[in-house]
């Protein structure tokens, strides 16, 4: 069993502000009133600052004099040009990380269990969680955190589920497609990074 995620405050408002923008609650171009989380929230207005100015670093919402904060208009293609990045951060992850991995997948195999049980009940959000899960513990295994934190501010959690709910993707089944790469792995196969680059490109989404 994986232990418990622990969020901090910045990050839990941080949750909160991207599902509401995914639910639609805020719309595209809608202010987002700083003050009004804070109360809704019960929290100070600073740690709901600092969420969205790392939402505005992700591109996510846009701040104008005057204007306040809003929701950008996000396409497909906007959400599609981190991919290619990520693809080859990971395909590099996946080189590093091989020799380890190649004799032991268990930080990556409790993530592809729960995508079967996400799989079999359309769970979506699930889903989400933990294919970023399987990815973030492969790129920890690489062992560099120059590595590791460039992948995460990508801000691939709040990018894979806008492209899950929104566009939806080519995958048909995230649990098999995540067993083949622990395989692969496993198998000690010398195209592991290029399997996974591939991978990453092939969950792009989709207009």
């Amino acid at each position: 069993m994986t232990p418990p995620v622990v969020h901090s405050l910045r990050e839990q408002i941080r949750e909160h502000i991207v599902e509401g923008i995914v639910s639609g609650r805020w719309k595209p171009g809608e202010r987002i009133v700083e003050r009004r989380i804070a109360t809704e929230l019960e929290v100070s207005q600073t740690p709901v600052r600092e969420a969205l100015r790392e939402l505005e670093t992700l591109r996510l919402i846009e701040s104008a004099p005057n204007k306040g904060v809003r929701v950008r208009n996000l396409t497909a293609a906007d959400l599609e040009e981190s991919y290619p990045v990520r693809a080859g951060l990971e395909q590099i992850a996946a080189e590093l990380a091989a020799p380890l991995l190649g004799e032991d997948c268990s930080a990556l195999a409790p993530h592809v269990a729960a995508l079967y049980e996400a799989d079999r009940l359309a769970d979506g959000e699930a889903q989400v969680r933990h294919t970023v899960g399987f990815h973030r513990e492969m790129v920890r295994a690489a062992g560099n955190a120059v590595l590791l934190h460039t992948w995460e501010g990508l801000g691939i959690e709040v990018f894979t589920a806008l492209s899950i709910r929104w566009l939806g993707t080519v995958q048909k089944s995230y649990a098999e497609e995540h067993q083949a790469l622990v395989d692969a792995f496993l198998a000690h196969d010398p195209q592991i990074g290029a399997l996974v680059k591939a991978h990453v490109l092939g969950c792009a989404p989709r207009a």
